[in-house]
């Protein structure tokens, strides 16, 4: 029998940064706000529904105006993830996924029904609402639209402060839409891996999806080394001289030789 979906909240709200919410609304104000489409190998929703409106604050954004969430996911949320798995609990090694915000505004945006890639998540709700906004999770695994996960589910209501954690693999879920014209619901969305499900498992098609195709990406950036280094005068540094290398020696050998470094083809942040 497939066992009834449950989830373990912490109240954070005596520990948390004097000012957080005000300082995450200002950021969420300036999310990335349009339709999204309907994402691959995780997406359970209706075969209808090819874009869902909604908003998102990348990670790199939270990393660089949200310092504290970011070292939060990395130390103070990572230790009590560790607690709710009972077991040793690791954070992403790419930003990239590690945490986000997720924002609604208005009352035609939700969150896409979906299941979890990663065996244990994190949501620390930044927001309140009158009506709206609950996250719902379906009891049965077969679940493909919101109707079939409404037919039997649980719903967390948000509260402001709360950090929950759960594991979404078999559930579907979504987000509803808010009741306030004038709401915005905001959530930070963690990642996190385990020794039995580690980050390797994490779907190809979802980071092409993502980020774009990687392999393009890393010739891109490789390339990108190559001319500037290249460009470097032949007397930068005695470590670093281009004088052993041959004035005839083609660009695109030189290229070669230098996408066969570890050091060069994974110091670039992707």
């Amino acid at each position: 029998m497939h066992s009834r979906f449950h989830w373990i909240t912490f109240d954070l709200n005596g520990i948390l940064p004097d000012g957080w919410q005000q300082e995450v609304l200002q950021v969420a104000a300036d999310a990335d706000f349009r339709d999204f489409p309907r994402t691959p190998v995780l997406s359970r929703e209706a075969p209808e529904v090819s874009h869902i409106s909604r908003g998102r604050v990348h990670a790199h954004d939270v990393r660089h105006r949200l310092p504290w969430v970011y070292q939060s996911y990395r130390r103070l949320f990572l230790e009590l993830a560790a607690e709710a798995a009972e077991q040793n609990v690791l954070p992403a090694r790419d930003d990239r996924y590690g945490v986000v915000l997720n924002v609604q505004r208005g009352t035609q945006m939700r969150f896409e029904c979906h299941v979890d890639s990663n065996p244990l998540t994190g949501l620390l709700f930044c927001t309140d609402h009158a009506g709206g906004g609950e996250l719902v999770f379906a009891q049965d695994a077969a679940a493909s639209s919101i109707e079939d996960v409404e037919r039997d589910c649980s719903v967390v209501r948000p509260a402001a402060g709360h950090l929950i954690f759960f594991d979404a693999r078999q559930h579907p879920h979504y987000a509803r839409p808010l009741t306030e014209k004038l709401g915005m619901r905001v959530v930070a969305v963690m990642n996190y891996y385990t020794e039995a499900c580690p980050e390797s498992t994490r779907p190809r098609e979802l980071n092409r999806h993502l980020y774009g195709d990687e392999l393009t990406a890393r010739r891109r950036a490789t390339g990108q080394w190559v001319a500037a280094i290249v460009a470097l005068p032949r007397t930068v540094s005695p470590s670093y001289s281009t004088a052993a290398w041959p004035a005839a020696t083609p660009r695109a050998s030189l290229a070669n030789w230098i996408s066969r470094l570890p050091s060069l083809t994974t110091a670039v942040q992707w």
